[in-house]
């Protein structure tokens, strides 16, 4: 069974569809990726997903075996579905470990103060915010380390599912190549992962399957090398006219 399933899944604000009918699965284990331009859909997709800020209109959302559509964003999170957002977001008036220790008191484990302090401090370890980092203020991190501060504390949730989106925006060569890295030493502690981004070298790199998005509607899904050969998904990215170049 998918941990994972989603089933005619829509989200429209006032005329505008921006999840239309979209459907797949994402097996437990995996590193599921999805592209699409800009606008088609994927961010309001993970929203949906997570409920966070809001639910789809229509179709089914499964986690495990269970409708998780029309639950509340913190009741999803604690079912063990946890995510990180397109702009660098943490507490910045708190500590790295501050940061962190909320994702661990928060997340799905319930667990005593003792062990979410040590979580928090494993996760920022393990994303190399060793312990020279705990005390920092969050807003002095740089825009790398931010983003290894969310997926910290994202992990430090313990979930079984990670949505990223776009993991890779605004990050040079190198650290793209270091938030490669991560994520598949993320994906090795048995965290199926489920991975928004416009860099396609970064999602081919990492994906079992891929996604492509447009105006809302699935384009193309399958294996990654021959999704990206798609006639469509080349037209969707690079215009008809340099498509049939």
């Amino acid at each position: 069974m998918a941990l994972l399933e989603l089933d005619g899944v829509s989200k429209a604000f006032g005329s505008l569809k921006a999840v239309d009918g979209v459907s797949f699965k994402v097996e437990a284990g995996e590193i599921f990726g999805i592209a699409g331009p800009n606008g088609s859909g994927k961010s309001t997709l993970f929203n949906v997903i997570t409920g966070i800020p809001f639910g789809p209109d229509r179709g089914t959302v499964r986690f495990d075996g269970t409708e998780i559509q029309g639950w509340r964003g913190h009741r999803i999170a604690r079912l063990g579905l946890a995510r990180t957002f397109q702009r660098e977001t943490s507490f910045d008036g708190l500590t790295v470990f501050e940061n962190a220790l909320m994702g661990s008191s928060f997340g799905a484990a319930s667990q005593p103060a003792a062990a979410a302090r040590e979580a928090a401090a494993e996760a920022l370890e393990f994303v190399g915010l060793g312990a020279e980092n705990f005390g920092r203020p969050a807003g002095e991190l740089s825009v790398f380390q931010r983003k290894c501060l969310m997926l910290a504390t994202a992990i430090a949730m313990k979930p079984r599912m990670l949505l990223l989106d776009e993991p890779a925006s605004s990050l040079t060569k190198p650290e793209i190549d270091s938030s490669i890295e991560l994520i598949r030493r993320t994906a090795a502690r048995g965290i199926t992962i489920l991975l928004i981004e416009h860099v396609l070298t970064f999602l081919m790199s990492l994906s079992q399957h891929l996604l492509v998005l447009n105006q809302g509607t699935v384009l193309a899904l399958g294996e990654p090398r021959a999704v990206i050969s798609d006639a469509r998904v080349v037209e969707a990215y690079l215009g008809t006219r340099r498509a049939a170049a």
